[in-house]
């Protein structure tokens, strides 16, 4: 029992993966600065700015749901951590999990989103609850394609929906990447954890020239740094989990953080150079050519490519 804190707790848990995530958006915004001939924040900042919310007054708006309103991003924050931690516990040179942890990190990965739409639903604004039609719209678009990329990798793993097996069997067998449906998964699942990690073009429940802040436009103090803690950590956890379902054949520390921060770069020029989509191209883009990819990606598995 002490163990499994320790490991939800520090490592590699909460306490790891937010240093990690907020590191992560520090190198998100530092690139981001230098394209635009910025110079950009220092290092960190992040840490300032989490910093300085937790010491801000809660403000609860008039004819919000306060007791929803105040739990929702911290349920958000406690889903991800969860996630991180059975993650990283998967990748640990002494695998530990357990009989379909990778269906259990996709449940846990969809609950941020609805985190956000039961949050900004419960402050009683219109422009945030225009951000949760968005961002309900939004989740149900790119969850289906998310799950036929992890059921390639499932097919291509000999059926196996636990993290540490699928790793195993990519250190045998070589990655899942470089196959033909492998690839295509990896696509697909790029593209959807773009979107879950609330990243341009797919920012639209929160787009600042539009909503202002969408579903955050109510929130301060320790509510809004967990929020912020909660987009940090799902911008640590996409790359790993894509390491773990992609690229899981050599997992020491220096070609992990090669993986890493390859994956964060993708994610990052995707982020700067494609402008926000509207709503009704989101759907179209995911239910559309998206989703065709992933369902392709599955047929190619099924009969061994």
């Amino acid at each position: 029992m002490t163990r499994l804190l320790l490991n939800f707790l520090i490592f590699p848990g909460f306490l790891f993966s937010a240093l990690a995530g907020l590191m992560a958006c520090w190198i998100d915004r530092k690139l981001s600065a230098r394209l635009q001939w910025r110079v950009g924040p220092p290092w960190n900042q992040n840490f300032y700015d989490i910093l300085k919310l937790l010491g801000k007054e809660t403000v609860f708006p008039a004819g919000a749901a306060k007791v929803t309103f105040l739990l929702a991003p911290y349920l958000g924050l406690l889903t991800v951590t969860l996630a991180a931690a059975i993650l990283g516990c998967a990748m640990l040179p002494q695998p530990q999990g357990f009989g379909g942890d990778l269906v259990v990190m996709v449940y846990l990965l969809a609950i941020p989103a609805i985190a956000s739409i039961i949050g900004a639903s419960s402050s009683c604004n219109p422009l945030a609850s225009v951000g949760a039609s968005r961002e309900m719209k939004l989740a149900l678009a790119y969850e289906l394609p998310l799950i036929l990329s992890v059921i390639t990798v499932a097919v291509k793993s000999a059926g196996s929906i636990r993290l540490g097996e699928i790793i195993n069997y990519q250190m045998v067998s070589g990655p899942h990447l470089f196959s033909w449906s492998g690839a295509l998964a990896f696509i697909t699942a790029l593209i959807c954890l773009q979107a879950k990690a609330g990243l341009a073009p797919f920012d639209l429940s929160e787009a600042e020239q539009e909503l202002m802040a969408g579903v955050l436009i109510e929130y301060s103090g320790p509510p809004l740094a967990a929020f912020k803690l909660t987009k940090a950590l799902l911008f640590y956890t996409a790359p790993l989990l894509l390491i773990c379902l992609f690229m899981g054949r050599d997992l020491n520390p220096f070609s992990l953080a090669g993986k890493f921060l390859g994956i964060l770069l993708a994610m990052i020029l995707i982020k700067n150079t494609n402008p926000r989509l509207r709503i009704d191209q989101a759907l179209r883009f995911f239910w559309g050519p998206v989703t065709a990819l992933a369902l392709i990606a599955v047929g190619l598995a099924i009969i061994g490519y």
